[in-house]
């Protein structure tokens, strides 16, 4: 399968690292146009640089803002005005016990990790629907469908998206624009790699051996009993971002190794 994006442009909220930068770095090899967002300048700046280093050709926005405010997603929305395919991938994760989060905390991955994503689904899908063509994706996570007990917010903020997804897509009926949700589990991203090699080192083993157990005691289910690498969940994005993705529509697609134990 050859994925052509040329004459397309996208936007990836949280491009600058981990599964966002890969997503942009897969959307731009495929020919696309590609905004990269960040919160800080110098940050989009540096990504910007190691995906064309990475991708000769890359054709890159520079598009900062912290998307989980309004004033923030103005600024995106100057840099941008309009886009062909929106990836919702901005979002934070954290353990902590229930009894410990407080309303703040519940407010902060509600703002972070769900209004980012409706704020630039209501900016960007009217163009989408006025132009028969369009891809939004959201990266939720199996956390949205196995609640994780040392993490129920993050959780809670993950199926959220899900429900946002599902009901954007019931608005594309008859039209050549999707909505998806993208799932991943464990994935080696560049937080999760540094909190690895510091678990690693203090439990006195090798980086892969620390990760493989860490994955076999907190998700005993999968079947991957790996971490997923960035790369892995881009190449779900970039398919359900392409033309060869129109009759996907509405979907959870899973990117999760087999967590979730169910044939739908």
């Amino acid at each position: 399968m050859n994925i052509d994006l040329s004459g397309k442009t996208a936007l990836v909220s949280g491009s600058t690292a981990g599964i966002g930068k890969a997503i942009a770095s897969g959307l731009a090899a495929s020919g696309a146009r590609v905004a990269i967002n960040g919160r800080s300048k110098s940050r989009v700046e540096t990504a910007m640089a190691e995906i064309a280093k990475a991708v000769p050709g890359a054709q890159l926005i520079a598009a900062p803002g912290d998307v989980s405010t309004a004033e923030g997603v103005a600024e995106v929305l100057a840099a941008l005005p309009k886009a062909d395919i929106l990836v919702n991938n901005t979002g934070i994760f954290e353990p902590s016990g229930f009894f410990d989060i407080s309303d703040d905390d519940w407010r902060r991955f509600f703002e972070v990790n769900v209004l980012s994503g409706v704020r630039l689904s209501r900016a960007y899908m009217p163009g989408m629907l006025a132009t028969n063509w369009g891809r939004i994706v959201f990266i939720s996570s199996e956390s949205g469908l196995h609640i994780p007990p040392e993490m129920i917010h993050y959780g809670v903020s993950k199926t959220a998206q899900l429900a946002v997804s599902r009901g954007l897509a019931e608005l594309t009926a008859g039209t050549g624009v999707t909505v998806n949700s993208v799932l991943p589990g464990p994935t080696r991203s560049d937080g999760v790699e540094d909190f690895l090699q510091s678990m690693a080192a203090g439990a006195g083993q090798s980086v892969d051996d620390f990760a493989a157990g860490f994955v076999r005691q907190l998700r005993p289910t999968s079947l991957l009993q790996r971490f997923a690498t960035v790369e892995e969940v881009a190449n779900m994005v970039v398919y359900a971002s392409s033309p060869q993705a129109s009759a996907t529509n509405g979907a959870a697609l899973r990117v999760e190794g087999g967590i979730v134990r169910t044939i739908a």
